[in-house]
């Protein structure tokens, strides 16, 4: 009795096709095509079917979605690339400020998180108002040199960068896990496109001495245009990378936060023990604040990177106190700018970089003393981390608001 007539006979028999099938998995599939082919009605049949071709037809959908994703993701490279050249030829001719070029990525990148993470009508809308808005204003100031319209200048990315936010998360944006993800994006984000950008520098040194060997120098028109449409469309590569769960950034990022944590923090030590033995003071010394407060920003970015990159379910490890050093030292730090500031403003009236500075300085305080005592607590066994990372996640529209103020304000009372 052939395998075709046994397989129909023992159709009752779940067991004993079970034991054909384990037995000599090919000669059954292929015997099984004749069986279901006569009994297109037999319900254990029909499970088999499935059992047998499910894989190969999921696989087909996912290649096909894969594929779509792909030449999405291809289509906006380009544009963005196109978008930021024609943008730099603007740029060039003084018809616009340079802070326009990042009209050329940004709203692409969002699009593409649309795309990727469907929003409803809401969040799209209002994602195209603040882009629409945003562009139009920007333009709309006079191209001075004056502190406010240069103070809108540096806080535009800022507020774009948490409009970035509301395209990522989407529908989910009010709850803290989709603002962490955001926040993990960033960092993994960070380290891909680096790892690219590095990678073109080598091809550009690489391709400009060919060139120069033949009596070429090519190095003005490749600037302006290959480096340039390239590291617009890297940016939309590098995102479209990370959000298909690329292993080279997801794995590294946790390590380089547990590396460069540390070594942040004792190169900032060594760093304020050279300030107090020579004596520099940020209170007299205006670039020495801009320093203090760069400072701040990047202690802020270390230590908000390896908060987010640290799992939930994780316990608690030297990484931990370090970062509760570095958010000590980060108050410190902020302790000084912020009465630097203040001394600033009450000896020499209010500009609007004082008043910018010390707005930062007063929200960075804030999320501090949040991240600090969230951290106490964690610490103490009375909560979690995930405590911790609300404090992060919850105070993110914060600054947007402010550099919202900033961007859209400060030109016009000033």
């Amino acid at each position: 009795m052939n395998n075709n007539n046994l397989i129909t006979e023992n159709m009752d028999n779940p067991r004993e096709l079970e034991r054909m099938f384990r037995t000599q998995p090919e000669v059954f599939k292929k015997s099984f095509s004749y069986a279901w082919e006569q009994n297109p009605d037999s319900q254990v049949l029909a499970v088999w079917q499935e059992r047998l071709h499910f894989k190969e037809t999921e696989n087909t959908e996912k290649s096909s979605l894969l594929w779509k994703n792909f030449l999405f993701m291809g289509i906006l490279a380009i544009l963005a690339g196109i978008s930021t050249r024609l943008l730099f030829h603007f740029t060039e001719q003084e018809a616009i400020a340079p802070i326009n070029l990042v009209f050329g990525i940004l709203p692409f990148m969002a699009i593409y998180f649309v795309y990727n993470n469907p929003s409803n009508r809401k969040v799209i809308y209002t994602l195209s108002s603040l882009f629409l808005i945003s562009g139009i204003y920007l333009n709309v100031l006079p191209l001075e040199n004056k502190d406010s319209i240069i103070m809108a200048y540096l806080h535009l990315p800022v507020f774009l960068w948490v409009v970035m936010g509301l395209a990522f998360t989407g529908n989910q944006h009010g709850k803290g896990s989709a603002r962490l993800a955001y926040l993990k994006f960033n960092g993994e984000f960070t380290i891909l496109y680096a790892c690219m950008a590095i990678s073109g520098m080598v091809l550009t040194v690489i391709t400009m001495q060919l060139f120069r060997f033949i009596g070429t120098n090519i190095s003005e028109f490749y600037f302006s245009n290959v480096v340039l449409f390239g590291a617009a469309a890297l940016s939309i590569v590098a995102a479209y990378l990370v959000t298909r769960d690329i292993k080279l950034a997801k794995n590294i990022a946790p390590y380089i936060a547990k590396i460069f944590s540390p070594l942040v923090l004792a190169t900032l030590l060594v760093y304020f023990i050279a300030v107090i033995w020579i004596g520099k003071s940020p209170f007299l010394d205006r670039d020495f604040l801009l320093v203090f407060n760069g400072v701040l920003l990047s202690v802020l970015a270390v230590t908000i990177f390896s908060i987010t990159e640290r799992g939930t379910g994780e316990k608690k490890n030297v990484s931990d106190y370090i970062n509760f050093a570095l958010i000590a030292l980060a108050l410190m730090i902020d302790a000084v700018a912020l009465s630097a500031i203040m001394f600033r403003v009450s000896s020499y009236g209010i500009t609007p970089n004082r008043l910018a500075v010390l707005g930062v300085n007063l929200l960075i305080f804030a999320n501090l003393v949040w991240i600090i005592f969230s951290y106490v607590r964690f610490l103490g066994n009375k909560t979690g981390p995930l405590a911790i990372q609300e404090a992060v996640t919850k105070y993110l529209p914060v600054y947007g608001l402010w550099a919202a103020f900033v961007t859209f304000i400060f030109p016009l009372i000033f």
